[in-house]
C-alpha cells in the first residue's frame, strides 16, 4: 500500500503519516506486504521515489490511497502521477478514491469533540452544542459537494452544524464564527476539518480565529484538534483500498 499525501514541510505531517502506516502493519499483518507514504510535492519522498520503494520491497501489485479529503486538482495531480510512474515503471497499480464521502469520518469528528469537552470539563449534551466546521476551501464544486455532505451527517448530532472555509469559498472564518454566535449557543465547538497539523492549522486558522475572539470576544467557544492520525482514519483507508481491490485482485 503506498498512501499518497499532498506534503507539508511540517514535520508533524509525516509523524502522523508514519502512525497510519504503522497502524495498518501492526493491526493488519499479512494484509500488505509494504505500507508506505510518499509527497505530490513540498518534501520528499515524491510518488516516484514512494513506488520505487515499494517495488524494491517486493511489490508486483500496488494499492495506491489518494489520501486527500475533496475532490480537486491537487488530488487529480496526484492521480496522474501515479499512474503516469506505475506505467514507466511497469507494475500493476490499483487508484482508490480520496477520502471524501465516507460515514465513518463523523466518528473522527465525534471523537475530536468528545476530547475538547472532556478538556474543558463542559457538561453539555452534544445536542445543547453548536458546531462549527472549518474546511479548507476549493474552487471545485465537488470539493464543495463532498464537504456539504459531512455537514449534513453531523446535523441530526447537535443543536447547529455550520461551517466555513480558510480560503477559495465562502463564507470565510469570521463570517463563520460571527453567525454561529448570533444563534446564541450554550456552546461553540470549532472542528478544523483537516488531515494533518500543517502550516494552515498551526498558523492560518490560529489567525483568523483569533482575530474573530478579539472582534466577538465569544467565552463559549472551543477549538478542537484536527483529524489526525485517528484509528477510523485507517479504517476508512482499509475500506477506500478494499473497494478498488474487489474488482481487480483476486478473491481468497
Amino acid at each position: 500500500m503506498l498512501i499518497v499525501d499532498r506534503g507539508s514541510r511540517e514535520p508533524e505531517v509525516k509523524e502522523e503519516l508514519e502512525v497510519i502506516c504503522s497502524t495498518i502493519r501492526r493491526n493488519y499483518p499479512g494484509m500488505y506486504s509494504y505500507t508506505t507514504y510518499c509527497f505530490l510535492e513540498v518534501v520528499p519522498p515524491c510518488i516516484e521515489d514512494g513506488i520505487s520503494n515499494c517495488i524494491a520491497n517486493g511489490a508486483d501489485f500496488i494499492t495506491i490511497i489518494p489520501y486527500f479529503l475533496y475532490p480537486g486538482m491537487k488530488l487529480k495531480d496526484s492521480v496522474k502521477k501515479a499512474a503516469s510512474v506505475s506505467r514507466s515503471k511497469d507494475v500493476r497499480v490499483a487508484i482508490a478514491k480520496p477520502l471524501s464521502k465516507n460515514t465513518k469520518m463523523v466518528e473522527v469528528i465525534l471523537r475530536r469533540v468528545h476530547e475538547t469537552k472532556r478538556e474543558n470539563s463542559l457538561q453539555l449534551s452534544d445536542f445543547e452544542c453548536d458546531l462549527l466546521l472549518i474546511g479548507h476551501g476549493s474552487s471545485d464544486r465537488r470539493a464543495r459537494e463532498a464537504f456539504d455532505y459531512m455537514v449534513d451527517l453531523l446535523r441530526p448530532n447537535f443543536r447547529s452544524v455550520r461551517f466555513c472555509f480558510l480560503e477559495l469559498d465562502e463564507p470565510d472564518i469570521m463570517e463563520g464564527i460571527r453567525g454561529s454566535l448570533a444563534a446564541l449557543p450554550k456552546c461553540l465547538l470549532i472542528v478544523p476539518y483537516f488531515l494533518h497539523k500543517g502550516a494552515h492549522i498551526k498558523y492560518d486558522i490560529v489567525r483568523e480565529i483569533g482575530t474573530s475572539t478579539r472582534e466577538l470576544n465569544p467565552a463559549n467557544m472551543y477549538l478542537t484538534e484536527h483529524l489526525g492520525a485517528d484509528v477510523q482514519l485507517v479504517d476508512i483507508v482499509l475500506d477506500r483500498a478494499m473497494e478498488v481491490e474487489r474488482g481487480i485482485l483476486p478473491q481468497t
